[in-house]
This record gives structure tokens, sequence and C-alpha cells, in this order.
């Protein structure tokens, strides 16, 4: 702490003196650097054991997910590093520097998942990565420190032991060329030393002193390069030089932006790939957004004069910040910087910028805080739609379209988004589900459409254009089984919530039959039986093309649950209390459905089986089917069980909530025969 005080309080007149003699700078220096030294006096090499190498960033690669975060787990991102880590070969023109070969390994740092875990409002909902974004764990095997490993310790030594004795600007220039030669490598490993050893601590201190531009540069550089260390590292250095080192960070940026500087593009580069490996810790993700001037430098994404990498680099820290649950208001609320996201996500030409920006929204809209804004805000609707349909990158639909599932997470919103732009949300939803590509875009917009449908929304729902029709094709023909189940989710949320006096409630209905027929459909008996208890619709349902042959189905279909079977034989016999449905329901498939749930002994199948009494009995009181009723083949004998059942039940006693007719139904059909 006493370094980072020092460091805060020489930085602040460091800017404007240009030069100091060299006796009175190398006594400063050895003076500012005596807590490193001291602390380096103690520092014994240790064997390393096992090297846990975290990560929560996003990645621009390819995903192999299932959900951030499944709030359902969505799975997790491939381990990849894209081409916009900090690989680019240092240059000098000093005569000292180094020349070095550098290597890429095939694996780097593991990115964490980006998703969260599916919360249930009534349906699919509120999706944020704040689980998923526990960071991955590479366990590396254990190794003692072989000889590599002492040199390149002893050889970080004396780069800074040099940088301590460097008291004129050239002598300083070519022991930091020496230091990036050093540092220039992927071997994580090796990073997390260079920080322990205080290779950061001592460049810190001399950005905080200098003002000349290529030196600028070349600690910018350095530093990237240490800090390419595990996020545990990472994490622990930050408790140190953080507070320092990011305003001085954040100082040269705008420098590099707004005046003309020499090498002014790569020092933007390595400094936002520093602040990247940074929002990665997300233990940091709260401290560094609140870093005065981190936001306003975050703001300039879309307005500064910014090369693509450099673009891509800052959206990825955005991306990452807006992962927290602290930062998430701070960042919708902050002036100009949600329009910046905007404008990156509908106007950028970078498929990665896009893609990152798209995460930021996703994240952002996962809080209850923002939600109500960022609905009302026209243009965020607008680039959420724009995202979902028209994006070249799956990822970034994908993304899109969870946005719009977390922001109908508020029940406030629902009528909003499903009338915004004449129904432009909802049409979005609907070619997604039909069209992409992609299971996951696809299931995330299922499970939007299911939050969207409400009391409030269900009619304007069920009469926009081909949406119903969407819903039951992807439930019965969609080649992934979890967009089938979110289908037949959406479709039974909206019947359920449709009123029975819409001009939509045949269309409804067919719907429901026709998704019937999946093998993943759940809980369209319950609709369908809800719906038959109101008399004044159901002579209109038994006469729906399909209907009563699904009911008959599913009352006594194998691949249906016990629950489904109950329901759909209870709309049954509801159906049969209606004196106009008795004598077309008097047909061979019915009364085959009947007389099998009749012959049920299984445990748990009394309610079924009594229901298919009721419904026999009220089939049988049109006297013009009793003839044809008596002659079905196993009805007679259903009948005379249910007989000796209610006489053992009477003999014993049993209290019977309805009258026992069984004796009487058997005795009127054989007298008819």
């Amino acid at each position: 702490m006493h370094l980072i005080a020092t460091v805060q309080e020489k930085s602040q007149t460091a800017w404007t003196k240009k030069s100091t003699s060299s006796t009175q700078r190398k006594n400063h220096l050895d003076r500012l650097l005596k807590p490193i030294n001291s602390a380096r006096a103690h520092i014994h090499p240790k064997p390393m054991s096992t090297i846990k190498t975290t990560s929560s960033d996003r990645s621009s690669s390819k995903r192999s997910v299932s959900s951030r975060r499944s709030k359902t787990q969505d799975g997790q991102f491939e381990v990849q590093h894209d081409n916009l880590m900090s690989r680019q070969q240092f240059r000098t023109n000093t005569n000292r520097s180094v020349s070095r070969t550098r290597v890429v390994p095939k694996e780097v740092n593991a990115t964490g998942s980006i998703y969260g875990t599916q919360s249930y409002d009534s349906g699919y909902s509120h999706i944020s990565r704040k689980n998923e974004a526990i960071p991955l764990t590479i366990h590396r095997p254990e190794a003692p420190i072989g000889a590599g490993a002492n040199q390149h310790i002893q050889n970080v030594q004396i780069i800074i032991a040099e940088i301590n004795k460097a008291t004129d600007q050239e002598r300083r220039m070519a022991t930091i060329t020496n230091a990036c030669a050093e540092f220039d490598h992927w071997d994580t490993e090796k990073h997390n030393i260079e920080l322990k050893l205080g290779s950061s601590n001592v460049l810190c201190l001399v950005l905080s002193m200098t003002d000349n531009e290529d030196e600028i540069r070349m600690i910018c550089a350095a530093l990237e390069m240490v800090y390419r260390a595990s996020t545990e590292s990472v994490r622990n250095t930050f408790q140190e030089v953080g507070p320092a080192v990011v305003p001085l960070l954040l100082k040269v940026l705008d420098r590099c932006e707004h005046d003309i500087l020499k090498h002014a593009k790569t020092s933007i580069l390595n400094i936002s790939k520093v602040l990247l490996y940074f929002s990665r810790v997300s233990e940091l993700r709260a401290v560094l957004a609140k870093h005065d001037g981190m936001l306003h430098a975050l703001t300039r994404v879309s307005t500064a004069q910014l090369d693509p990498d450099a673009r891509v680099l800052r959206m990825r820290v955005i991306a990452n910040l807006s992962n927290s649950e602290g930062n998430k208001t701070m960042i919708t609320n902050f002036p100009g910087l949600l329009e910046s996201v905007l404008k990156i996500a509908a106007l950028d030409l970078s498929d990665s910028a896009r893609e990152y920006a798209s995460a930021s929204l996703m994240d952002l809209a996962s809080s209850s805080n923002t939600q109500d804004a960022m609905t009302s805000n026209d243009r965020l609707l607008a680039t959420l739609v724009k995202l979902a349909v028209t994006d070249a990158k799956e990822e970034t639909r994908e993304y899109a379209v969870t946005a719009m599932q977390n922001l109908a997470f508020s029940k406030e919103n629902r009528t909003r988004l499903v009338t915004f732009s004449d129904g432009v949300v909802i049409e979005a939803l609907k070619k997604v589900l039909s069209t992409d590509t992609n299971d996951k875009s696809r299931r995330r917009s299922a499970g939007a459409i299911t939050n969207l449908a409400c009391d409030e929304t269900a009619d304007i729902m069920i009469g926009h254009e081909g949406l119903l029709q969407v819903l039951s094709r992807a439930a019965t023909h969609d080649k992934n089984n979890d967009v089938q189940k979110r289908s037949c989710l959406a479709l039974t949320k909206i019947a359920s919530s449709c009123p029975l006096d819409s001009e939509f409630f045949t269309l409804m209905v067919n719907s429901l039959v026709t998704a019937s027929s999946s093998g993943n459909s759940t809980g369209i008996a319950a609709v369908l039986r809800v719906k038959a208890r109101d008399a004044s619709k159901r002579e209109e349902i038994a006469r729906i093309p399909g209907l009563l042959d699904t009911l008959a189905t599913m009352s006594t279909g194998k691949a249906y649950s016990a629950k489904d079977k109950e329901n759909a034989m209870r709309a049954i016999m509801h159906l049969t209390n209606e004196t106009e449905n008795r004598k077309i329901m008097c047909n061979k498939v019915i009364l085959k459905a009947l007389v099998d749930a009749a012959s049920m002994e299984n445990v748990g199948s009394k309610e079924i089986r009594d229901s298919a009494i009721v419904a026999i009995e009220r089939l049988a009181t049109e006297v013009t089917n009793r003839q044809y009723m008596a002659r079905h083949d196993g009805l007679l004998v259903a009948i005379a069980r249910a007989t000796e059942r209610e006489s053992k039940s009477e003999l014993a006693g049993e209290k019977q909530s309805s009258p026992r007719l069984a004796k009487q139904l058997l005795l009127s059909l054989l007298l008819v025969m």
C-alpha cells in the first residue's frame, strides 16, 4: 500500500516535469523502489505444484454451450484464445533489443461460460451468466521448477534490478526492451512468476514518472505481456498495484485517443488488453467499473477512431463488466454508454464486436433493476430484433434472443414487448423459432414467447399471423427435444390465458390438437380439460376436427403420463355432459377409450376409471345410443365390473360422492340387446 500511495502522489506531477538531474532521478527511484527491493529479498522460489488458470471472459470462438449460466446448464464455450490477444511482435529501434522467437502454445487460458441458469416465472426466463461466470480451472500437472524456470527467475530479477538502476532515458529504454524480450511468451506459469517478483510494480512506477512517448509505448507493451498470467495471479497483483495502474492506463489511453502521439494505436491496443485481463477476473469487475474514468473510456468505444481489434477488445471489457450484478444498473444509466453499445451492435462491421455488444445487452437485461428502462428504449428493442433475425453469427443471434427473453421476465414489460412496432418482437421470435439453425437460439425463442404470454397479451399473440402454427410445428417437428418441449409449453400457456370469447378460440384449440401428437407434449390435456368445463364451449370444442380422437389417444396411450390420462378422460366426461354432443361422441374411438379406462385396475387409476363410467352413463342417456353401445366389444363387461365394485363398496359402508348408477346402466343396455 505504501508503494501505491507513493505512485499516486508522484504521478500527479510527473506528467509535467520533463527532466531532472541524473543524481536526483537515481535517488528518487531508489527511495520509491525500496519496498519492492526489500520484498524481493525475501522471495524464495518454491516448486510450483498445480497452477490454476481461470478465466470468465467470453471467447469469440465457436461455443459449445447448452446455456451461463443453465440458470439449465446450457454448457460451456470451447477453450480457445482468439486472435485479438496480445501476439504482436515488439519492435524497437534500440540496438540492445533482444531477438526472440515467439512460441504460441496450442492452448491458452480457458474461457468461462457466458450463460446463466433458467429461472421459471411462467416459462424459461431471466437468463444471465452470473452463475456460470464461475471461472473454469485448468489443473496442470505438478512438476518441480527446472533449470529453465530458475533461469527465468534470475532473468526477471536482473531485469527488475536494471530498471531500478536506470537513471537516464536511454538506459531505461534498453532495459525495458530486454524486459519485453523476456516477457513476450505464452507460458502462464512464467507470467505468474513475473508478477510475483514485482515486474508489474516497477513498470507501473516507471510509467507514472515518464512522459516520453516511446517509453510509454514500451511500458504498455511490457505490462500487457506480464498480465497474460492466470486470473489468480492477476487478482492478487491487482490488490497491490490496481488502484495505481488503472488510473495511469486510463490517463495514457485518453492521451492516445485525444492527442497526436507516436505509436498511439499500439498503446491503445495494449492498454485495452490489460483492461481485458483485469475484467476477466470476476471478483475485480465491480471495483474496475468504479475507477474514475473507466466508464468514460468505455463510452468512447463507438466515438473514438479505434482500429477494429481495439474496438473488439473494448467491447469485450464492457461485456465482462456487464456480467457483474453490481455494474448492470450503473452501466445502463451511465450517460452515453448504453447508446455506444447499441451503436456497435447495430452498425459495426466486425462480427466479434457485434457479438460482444449483444452479449452485454443480454447480461444487462438479466437484472430486474434495468429491465423496465431497457424495455422502454425503442432503439434497444429495434437493435435486438435486428441482431436476432439478420446477424450472420449464431452466438450474436442467441444473445439477442436471450436478451428479449430476459426483458419479458417482468410482467409489466410484456404488453409493451408484444405491441412494440406492430408486433415486430413477436415476428422476430417466430422467425427465429421457425428458421434459425442454432438449437439454442430456437430454444431461447420459445422461452421468450412463453414469458410474453399472460392474460393481457394472450389474445394479441393468438391473433399474430402464423404464431400458433409455428409453435405447433416446432412442438412436433423440431429436431431438438428441448425446443419441442418449450414450444409446447409456450403454446399451452398462451391457450390457458386465451379468453373464451376470443375470435381465435378455434384456431387455438386446433393448434393444441396438432401439438398433442408430439412425444414431448405436456400440459395440453390439462388445458383442454379446463376449456371443456365451460358449458358454452362444449359443443364447439367437440366438433373441432381431430379433437375427440386426440382426447381418446391421450386418455389411454402409453406415451402419456397418468396426469395427462386423467385430464384427457375428465375432458371427455365434461364434453358428454352436453346433450348435443352425445350422438357424435358415441363412436368406436371414444367408446374404446372409455372401455379401456373403465377396465383399469392398477393403483392410482380410480379417478380415470370413475370418469370413464360417468361418461358412459351420460352417453347412454341418449336412447338411440344404447343399442350401439351394448354391442361394442367389452363395454358390457366393463359396466359389469363397475357394478360389482359399487356393490362391494356399498356393503363395506363406504361413502360415495356420486350416485351408484352402474347397475341401472347395465340393465338398460341389456334390455336393448
